[in-house]
């Protein structure tokens, strides 16, 4: 049976009995190798599911169809030999643009070769099938273009899906795909990850083989990695990763298959940082989170996070810095051709924050490097700490919109996405897993923060939690 869309009450997915199922990234690989499924009835699955799909949900920037198909009979080896993907369109891939999200960018570059991090990813032997939509140059949590059609949540389209790994994240969530790639530079993996009930590992920094652009930051807060529907391809994923490149100055992370063999002392903190208030809904859903690990055999307890305040306005001016260097510097890099008229109200308006405000940078800066040893004492009281991933549920369109005045959408994102960005500037690692339905039965996803190098724990507490309270899912009215 192909495929066919299933639209009810708002809800957008692509899951039948067709030749992926609900199978995750794990089975589809297993199925494959055993020819019990053939690669190009896999690819077609797929790219009939994305075309569905994308006229809804808005996830696709550019297609690789065609070179798909062509390719879906050739064995590449790998553990993920054959399973379709999709690659966040922020990265270089050999003979396709890269359009990193904005209408600005007039003459986009066409890369003559993979980005460095994408050869490791495509070695583990994924066919990957497009490229997906992501906020102008990944700097706001929601993907909502002025003149373009937003990213939206299948689970309620009239939410936003997050950002800025948002395209991934909605084609994984519907069923296109069970893995797609994204990166994570404030939470753009852990908020879309939470915003559409799935699994996303922010890994450890320098965990993979850096991308070439994020080489060249002051301070290396993107990290590349997954969203997946199952803690075992988010798992497997990373264990296939160290075999191409183990990082020797982190401890490895091997294959996690199963839950921790000891118990833990997890912290929680349920406001963030700079003293936003997390909403109730989201609250009780973190601290029946808290409850079910105490179940398990967990110690939690509320912890102090010994970080000041000025983190997110050094991180918004940091961030501001990013916006400001884009027609700077971006030229060769990230565009042949800009129309700086065309970019986005947010991104003038950070690169407007950041002319009024680059006398305070150098300070900030060093704030930011010193995040380090401050983010690693939270662990002389816990060996994870528990947060939730955003203040409330996933928010509406148009309430954390580009178009809105910058001061106030500021005001809007440091009340919303206010958790994430500690884990970027301090380098460790972050999971977000999904831990409740709202009210308005949306995804809302618990966050677990590591010691520096140690994703290993927070891989295995997320299949215990995995096993003992199943996702959400979409499918289910």
């Amino acid at each position: 049976m192909n495929s066919k869309l299933i639209d009810c009450k708002k809800s957008v997915h692509a899951f039948s009995n067709d030749c992926l199922m609900d199978y995750d990234g794990c089975d589809l690989a297993k199925l494959i190798q055993t020819r019990e499924l053939s690669r190009k009835e896999v690819i077609e699955a797929a790219i009939n599911r994305v075309e569905k799909l994308d006229s809804h949900l808005n996830g696709i920037a550019v297609d690789n169809f065609q070179l798909a198909l062509e390719s879906s009979e050739i064995v590449n080896g790998g553990f993920f030999d054959g399973v379709p993907t999709l690659i966040k369109d922020n990265m270089p891939v050999a003979n396709f643009p890269t359009q990193h999200g904005s209408v600005a960018i007039i003459e986009p570059v066409i890369a003559d070769e993979n980005d460095a991090y994408i050869k490791q990813f495509l070695t583990l032997g994924f066919n990957w099938i497009g490229k997906t939509s992501l906020s102008e140059f990944g700097l706001n949590a929601t993907t909502e273009p002025p003149n373009e059609k937003p990213v939206l949540n299948p689970w309620q389209t009239e939410y936003s899906s997050g950002a800025s790994s948002s395209g991934s994240a909605v084609m994984v969530a519907a069923g296109a795909v069970p893995i797609a790639h994204g990166n994570d530079g404030g939470g753009s993996i852990r908020i879309p990850a939470s915003c559409c009930g799935l699994v996303g590992l922010k890994p450890n920094r320098g965990r993979h083989i850096s991308a070439d652009l994020v080489k060249s930051l002051p301070v290396a807060v993107v990290s590349e990695g997954v969203l997946t529907r199952s803690v075992r391809d988010t798992a497997i994923f990373h264990a296939e990763m160290e075999k191409v490149y183990n990082n020797p100055k982190l401890p490895e992370i091997g294959l996690v298959d199963s839950p921790p063999n000891r118990r833990l002392r997890i912290g929680m903190q349920l406001d963030s940082i700079n003293n936003n208030q997390t909403q109730p809904e989201v609250r009780d859903i973190i601290t029946k989170m808290a409850s079910l690990l105490e179940g398990l055999g967990h110690q939690v307890d509320e912890v102090p996070i010994p970080i000041k305040p000025s983190l997110a306005e050094d991180f918004v001016l940091y961030w501001s810095f990013l916006a400001f260097t884009i027609p700077k510097l971006g030229k060769n890099k990230v565009y042949r051709k800009l129309d700086k008229d065309k970019l986005e109200p947010f991104t003038h308006g950070l690169s407007q924050n950041f002319k009024q405000n680059f006398l305070k940078f150098p300070m900030s800066l060093i704030r930011l490097h010193r995040i380090y040893q401050s983010y690693n004492k939270i662990f002389d009281h816990c060996d994870v700490l528990l947060t939730p991933v955003l203040a409330q549920p996933p928010a509406q369109l148009g309430y954390v919109s580009p178009n809105i005045p910058f001061d106030e959408l500021i005001d809007r994102l440091m009340g919303y996405a206010c958790f994430t960005a500690l884990a970027n500037v301090s380098g460790a690692p972050a999971i977000s897993i999904p831990a409740g339905i709202s009210k308005q039965r949306l995804p809302i996803g618990a966050h677990f923060f590591g010691k520096q190098g140690d994703e290993k724990t927070l891989l295995e507490l997320a299949i215990e939690i995995e096993e003992a309270q199943p996702w959400p899912n979409i499918m289910k009215k």
